[in-house]
């Protein structure tokens, strides 16, 4: 057993495990990244690595499930404290710029990991569409809640995951703030 490692429930392997490929998938993409190199960067045993994950691919699907949670919570709260509807859809675009000026900001893990494995892997696909779909489905809240179309919605998707994609290719976050600044115009039009 790796050092420490006797103390280590499942519940805190699985957390650095889950860190670990997160943080090293983000920065080196899925295919990159051997079974090894998580085990190093969690201090998780390959013996544990592969009772709590069997496969590369379960690992992969766990992560997403997990920062597909997280975006959620992150938006949410991100959103909270915005009162006004109008301004509630725009702040999905102020979100984006605090989320893309992050040191560790290398695009939507959702986007790369299905570039990588999306044609490939059906369950990384489906949990790829899931998040994306649930995205669609914030914005669809917020675009009614603030009397606007319902295809307005579709449009504003378009323009952040966009922004999303842009701003990992050029490493800069203006980005966002064009597609913040293109939402406005969306909204005074269909207004």
């Amino acid at each position: 057993m790796a050092r420490g490692e006797m103390t280590m429930d499942a519940d805190s392997a699985d957390v650095r495990l889950l860190d670990a490929a997160e943080a090293l998938f983000n920065e080196h993409g899925v295919q990159a990244v051997g079974m090894d190199a998580i085990r190093s960067g969690s201090g998780v045993s390959l013996k544990r690595l592969y009772q709590l994950y069997p496969s590369k691919d379960r690992l992969v699907e766990a992560v997403l499930n997990r920062r597909d949670m997280a975006v959620r919570a992150e938006l949410a709260a991100f959103l909270e404290p915005c009162g006004d509807p109008r301004e509630r859809v725009l702040a999905v675009f102020d979100y984006l710029d605090a989320w893309f000026r992050r040191d560790d900001f290398r695009g939507c893990t959702f986007i790369n990991t299905f570039g990588e494995l999306g044609g490939v892997n059906d369950s990384v696909a489906q949990i790829a569409r899931t998040h994306k779909a649930a995205f669609l489905a914030c914005l669809r809240e917020l675009v009614a809640a603030a009397g606007e179309p319902a295809a307005l919605a579709d449009q504003l998707v378009i323009l952040a995951n966009g922004a999303m994609a842009t701003a990992a290719i050029t490493g800069s976050p203006d980005p966002a703030l064009q597609a913040r600044a293109a939402a406005v115009v969306l909204l005074d039009a269909a207004g």
